[in-house]
């Protein structure tokens, strides 16, 4: 549809499900949230299944007013009227620039086409995937199965991150697609849950967007039993898979963020709870001074432990224990002797091979109100390149 600042990239995607499928949400909450947003949130308030989701890039229609409600609305209209369907049977993404309305007379007639051009297989996932980036460096795409009554159960995933990347549900666009049969509350409480596990753990520059979506489709075609009890074992095997897949996917965002030369996984236990645990470690991948040390290869560990200590959760600093990759620095709130030069070359090769820095906290046994043995919980983050900052 041209609606690209430049180049030729196609910008319009489309997925559509053969029969209603339930649907479920996770979005910004940025005050400023998009219109697309806005138009996404009422009618899933509405409906429990939709039939399509149309995603758009080049251009955000956020902070566009009322007119941009206005050419969301008509998206979707145009959009249902191709496919047979009602408005609320579509749902939308977009992603771009803010503040510019969309070029609506280009959009309109792209979107009859689209139909036309649906197919099932994997090049055609992939053409949908490349569709919605924007100064993303690769696509992003990832599927996995599992086995629930007997039955062999597909999740698939796209999505879409580079920049304006920060915790707050969900620094990006993505869509899943299941084929599992499962009750609207029991997939909208899964989808959730998935989303805090993975998209809200990651970190690139501290910026929450406007447009921020995940869209999560449940088809009900593997003929597996229907999941009626978020309890129960099917339940869990599901929501395992479900959350398995999106931390892929997240962390293929951080991998990607704009500028990045490494990813860094911050693990943390010994919290009260995942909510602790999950703050210090957001904390912690977000912080800049760390970020910094990374990137020039010196394991200054003060700054990792200056991190949890300002991350507004409390604890004792003399249980807190830090590890960079396989060395000790920390235990016991006491500094350990350690081989900074080999450290250093940790660091470095890492970056090198544009890999992974792992980073261990400890902030405690795990006692307290609502504590569980062994409570940890992850985030992601990425050292940037220097051009960049």
């Amino acid at each position: 549809a041209a609606l690209r600042a430049a180049g030729k990239k196609a910008d319009l995607s489309l997925i559509v499900a053969d029969e209603p499928a339930v649907a479920a949400g996770c979005f910004t909450k940025n005050v400023m949230c998009a219109a697309p947003v806005l138009y996404c949130k009422e009618v899933l308030e509405r409906k429990q299944k939709v039939k399509a989701v149309l995603t758009n890039a080049g251009q955000a229609n956020a902070a566009t007013g009322d007119q941009g409600y206005e050419d969301a609305v008509n998206c979707a209209t145009i959009t249902a009227a191709s496919l047979g369907v009602t408005p609320d049977d579509v749902l939308l993404m977009s992603t771009g620039v803010i503040g510019r309305r969309m070029k609506m007379e280009a959009f309109v007639k792209a979107i009859p086409e689209l139909p036309k051009s649906l197919g099932g297989s994997a090049e055609d996932a992939h053409r949908a995937a490349v569709a919605i980036t924007t100064t993303d460096l690769v696509s992003k795409e990832a599927a996995l199965q599992v086995t629930i009554g007997g039955k062999q159960v597909h999740i698939g995933g796209m999505c879409k991150g580079s920049g304006m990347i920060h915790p707050n549900m969900a620094t990006m666009l993505g869509v899943v697609t299941c084929d599992a049969d499962v009750e609207p509350e029991v997939w909208r409480g899964m989808l959730r849950r998935a989303c805090d596990a993975s998209f809200n753990a990651i970190t690139v520059d501290g910026d929450t967007s406007t447009n921020d979506t995940v869209i999560g489709l449940a088809s009900g075609k593997s003929g597996a039993p229907l999941i009626t009890d978020e309890a129960s074992a099917d339940a869990s095997t599901l929501e395992a898979a479900l959350t398995a897949l999106l931390q892929g996917l997240a962390k293929s965002i951080a991998w990607d963020g704009e500028g990045a030369t490494c990813l860094m996984e911050i693990e943390v236990t010994g919290a009260a709870d995942d909510a602790d645990a999950r703050t210090v470690a957001k904390s912690v991948a977000g912080s800049s001074l760390a970020k910094s040390a990374i990137f020039g290869h010196d394991p200054n560990w003060g700054r990792i432990a200056a991190a949890a200590g300002y991350s507004g959760v409390q604890f004792d600093q003399n249980d807190l224990a830090v590890r960079l990759g396989s060395m000790q620095l920390m235990e016991a709130g006491q500094p350990l002797a350690f081989d900074a030069k080999a450290a250093s070359t940790y660091l470095k090769e890492t970056c090198a091979k544009h890999g992974t820095v792992n980073i261990f906290v400890s902030v405690g046994k795990g006692s307290g109100k609502g504590a569980r043995a062994d409570v940890e919980q992850f985030a992601w983050g990425c050292k940037q390149a220097l051009e960049r900052l």
